[in-house]
């Protein structure tokens, strides 16, 4: 259903100036605009790569003071000694995922921790190997599964089950996912948002569904940390992985997350690949050639902790503790849903259709729109040339738009929505 809203631009501004939960765009730093019209650009592509908290200028300016007057020494010393640096991030990544702190880390890249959860949690069979994923998942994605299927001797045609949306619809069905899930299958590893479409699955069912079917449940939550609330543990996730530049804001390639439920953390039967920061830190430095393992999600880090990238990711955590997931995602639905209610109603006949479902319980802090003719590419780089309005492009045809709570405003939403209406048009 559509809702009647003010199509002017006095209306955005109204919205913003009567908003009881504002959004936190002073403590960001906002690109500037093209043009001189406006002195920022309305910034839509944090589901890419979220903008650059203040905080984070500071937080790395005082490791590198660290370095400078404690060099080596800064492992140990300081406000924030290295060796155990990862564990600062520790507690505010559980309470973000919704999960215990023993069950999180915070180490490597995205694609690194579905490897090395996938060695831990991908035990074919030849009679159960199949790995179920996303027909639309990220390529990235794509490509772990398959790898890891080759690496256990299986063809990956055969032993990857992509699921596709019903003919004339662009989202899957839970139904239809759930259908899936049969005696063939030893992993299911989906999207919790996906990339393309902005589709919020739904988490607890598959998951319970896949489990009882016997296979194993990861999930790529890389738009829906910072995005969505989330209750890992609760739902019985058995691992998952994500990144942290995008709806968490902190910075191009920062470190991930993994989480392990706590139920596998001391199950010493489960194979992982490890290193240096695998042993218990206690007995770290004895330098001994054995892994004396921990039974917590650390076990599955290979390597001391990157100070310089973990740093934006602590300052950003702190703001995500400020203003908490509840107050986050009611901001998004209202800024995602006013998104909606202006493109129904500044589109009459022309050729924009939305792809992300109309259900908020359905979606995150994301519409996708397919655009009809011409290159979304093309558009994207017109609506920042002309408009001020950085978006997102998904070739050929599909524009993303990202609404993100903590520092978009119903202004700029509004700009958003009229630019893509005049350029498409």
């Amino acid at each position: 259903m559509t809702l009647a809203v003010d199509l002017s631009e006095a209306g955005a501004r109204f919205l913003d100036a009567t908003d009881a939960a504002p959004s936190r765009r002073h403590d960001f730093l906002v690109p500037p605009a093209p043009g001189g019209r406006f002195a920022d650009t309305a910034y839509m592509a944090g589901n890419s790569l979220g903008l650059q908290p203040r905080a984070v200028r500071t937080i790395l300016d005082e490791e590198l003071q660290a370095w400078a007057e404690l060099g080596v020494e800064g492992h140990v010393e300081g406000e924030r000694p290295w060796k155990p640096y990862h564990a600062f991030l520790r507690t505010p990544l559980a309470r973000l995922v919704g999960a215990q702190p023993e069950e999180t880390v915070a180490m490597n890249s995205l694609t690194v921790n579905l490897h090395l959860l996938m060695v831990s949690f991908y035990r074919p069979t030849q009679r159960r190997h199949a790995i179920v994923i996303e027909d639309s998942a990220f390529p990235s994605d794509s490509y772990a599964v398959r790898s890891q299927a080759a690496l256990h001797g299986y063809d990956p045609d055969e032993a990857v089950i992509r699921l596709r949306p019903r003919p004339g619809e662009d989202t899957l069905r839970t139904e239809d996912v759930l259908a899936s899930l049969d005696d063939r299958v030893a992993l299911v590893l989906l999207g919790g948002v996906n990339y393309l479409t902005g589709e919020l699955l739904d988490i607890p069912t598959i998951t319970a569904a896949g489990r009882r079917a016997g296979a194993v449940v990861g999930w790529d939550l890389a738009h829906a940390v910072g995005n969505v609330p989330l209750s890992l543990s609760e739902w019985g996730v058995d691992w998952a992985a994500w990144c942290h530049y995008k709806y968490v804001n902190s910075g191009p390639g920062a470190v991930a997350g993994a989480f392990v439920h706590r139920r596998h953390l001391a199950d010493r039967t489960l194979p992982k690949l490890q290193g240096w920061w695998s042993t218990d830190e206690a007995t770290r430095f004895a330098m001994g050639p054995v892994v004396d393992p921990v039974d917590t999600a650390d076990a599955w880090q290979l390597s001391n902790p990157p100070i310089l990238a973990m740093a934006p990711v602590l300052a950003s955590l702190r703001i995500f503790d400020e203003v908490g997931m509840v107050a986050l995602r009611e901001r998004s639905v209202r800024l995602t849903g006013y998104l909606e209610a202006l493109l129904d109603g500044m589109v009459e006949s022309r050729p924009l259709r939305v792809l992300t479902p109309r259900d908020p319980a359905r979606r995150g802090a994301q519409l996708s729109v397919r655009i009809g003719a011409g290159s979304a590419h093309g558009v994207c780089d017109r609506l920042r040339r002309e408009h001020g309005v950085i978006a997102d492009a998904r070739e050929p045809d599909v524009v993303r738009l990202a609404p993100i709570p903590l520092y978009c405003t119903h202004h700029d939403v509004w700009r958003a929505a009229k630019a893509l209406v005049t350029v498409v048009s």
